[in-house]
Order: structure tokens, then C-alpha cells, then sequence
């Protein structure tokens, strides 16, 4: 009944501070300095604690170390579910459409999308194509690119976060 407890104490444990770890690195792309600093500190004191607990206890079992590796692997996992739901900021869009498709153009602006359009042209076989560039709030990231297949399914997208936004719109 030891080693259950134990081996339940250090998984937990894990999780708690391999999340942690994960928020704390998606924050530190995002720039948000001083709210990462306090998840480092309890992040590195939850796992000094529980790995010397795994280190000098005097039960001896695989489970331990396995209880602490699936602790890791679980923790990772739902860091990094907690930090998507909730750490949003800014991402750019880059999508590569055929040349000239005003309706989608049209539709992207009645939706209030503010989009750069830059003329393409395929040296291989000539094709010309427009590749629109947005920045846009994370929060309205699948409903652009919904609007984008409803009038373009073979529309190539390109998502990437932004760590920051000077002037000009974003919805």
C-alpha cells in the first residue's frame, strides 16, 4: 500500500510540475517575462522535491520510475492542452490561392479581415497566384480558415505564432 501511494504521490506530482514547465515555455515565446519567472520557481521546487523523494525512499520497485515517467509524459500532455485553451495572443496567416478570386476577396473583407495581397508567380510552370497575409487574434483562427476552404479547398494555409504586433488591424 506504500509503493501505491508513492508511486501515486510522484505521478501526480509530475504532472503538476511538467505542466507547469509547458505554460511556463509557451509563455516565454509569447514574451510574458514576469509570470513565467514564478512558474519556473514552483516548476523546479515541485520537482526537486518529488525527485528526492523517488531518489532516497527505501521502497524499491520499477514502478517508480515508471510512475515518474508516465507523470512526465502526462504532464506534458496536458500543459500543453492547458496553454493552448488559454494562452492565445496573435498569429500570421499566409495563404497561397489562385490568382484573382474575388469572391473569396470579398467575403474576407465583408467578415472584417484586414489581408495584404502579394502577386505570386510560379517559375516552374507560370502559374500566377495571390498569397494573402494576415495577423489575426487566435480566437477567430478557424472561422478565417473555414471562410478560406467554403471558397477555396486546395488554398495553401501557413499558421505561425506572433510574438508581437506594431500598427495596422487585427480583428
Amino acid at each position: 500500500m506504500e509503493l501505491f501511494f508513492l508511486c501515486l504521490k510522484i505521478f501526480c506530482a509530475r504532472i503538476l510540475d511538467v505542466s507547469i514547465g509547458t505554460i511556463r515555455t509557451m509563455l516565454m515565446v509569447k514574451g510574458k517575462t514576469f509570470i513565467m519567472v514564478i512558474l519556473a520557481f514552483v516548476e523546479v521546487f515541485i520537482w526537486f522535491v518529488v525527485a528526492r523523494e523517488a531518489l532516497i525512499t527505501d521502497v524499491k520497485s520499477i514502478f517508480i520510475p515508471i510512475s515518474y515517467s508516465l507523470g512526465y509524459a502526462s504532464g506534458t500532455l496536458i500543459g500543453s492542452c492547458i496553454a493552448n485553451h488559454f494562452i492565445k495572443g496573435i498569429v500570421g496567416v499566409q495563404v497561397v490561392i489562385e490568382k484573382g478570386n474575388k469572391r473569396l476577396m470579398n467575403a474576407i473583407r465583408k467578415h472584417n479581415y484586414a489581408v495584404s495581397v502579394i502577386d505570386l508567380k510560379d517559375d516552374f510552370n507560370g502559374n500566377k497566384r495571390d498569397m494573402l497575409y494576415f495577423q489575426i487574434n487566435h480566437k477567430h483562427l478557424k472561422q478565417l480558415i473555414s471562410l478560406i476552404k467554403k471558397y477555396d479547398e486546395n488554398a495553401f494555409i501557413v499558421v505561425n505564432d506572433t510574438k508581437a504586433v506594431q500598427n495596422g488591424f487585427l480583428k
